[in-house]
Parts: C-alpha cells; sequence; structure tokens
C-alpha cells in the first residue's frame, strides 16, 4: 500500500525545516488538504513523500 506524507517546508525544501502536515491514501488528497490549509505561499513550499507501507527489501 503506498501513502503519502504532506510537509510544508522552507523555500530551499531542507529537511530541518519540515513540518509534519498528515499522512494520506492518495496525492489528490494530500494536495487538496494543502491548498486547503494554505500551504503554499511565496516563502514556504509543499512535499509530498511517497512511501510504501508493508514493504520489506532484502539487502544485498
Amino acid at each position: 500500500m503506498t501513502l503519502f506524507i504532506l510537509y510544508q517546508t522552507d523555500q530551499w525544501k531542507t529537511k530541518s525545516s519540515r513540518v509534519f502536515f498528515g499522512v494520506f491514501d492518495s496525492r489528490v488528497k494530500a494536495m487538496d488538504c494543502a491548498k486547503y490549509h494554505g500551504l503554499y505561499s511565496n516563502t514556504t513550499e509543499v512535499v509530498i513523500e511517497e512511501v510504501t507501507l508493508n514493504l520489506c527489501e532484502e539487502c544485498q
């Protein structure tokens, strides 16, 4: 299952400036939430990170 994590960050998208906003089951829902809460501005950016739940990758 794929999940999408929504963050608001600075204009340089540094990991240290990320603010967590939620986890969603679709990218569209994450973008709608970002728009609804006004997370886009001229000094901030939105990062939507895609992660896979229950995935076991074998190290080689």
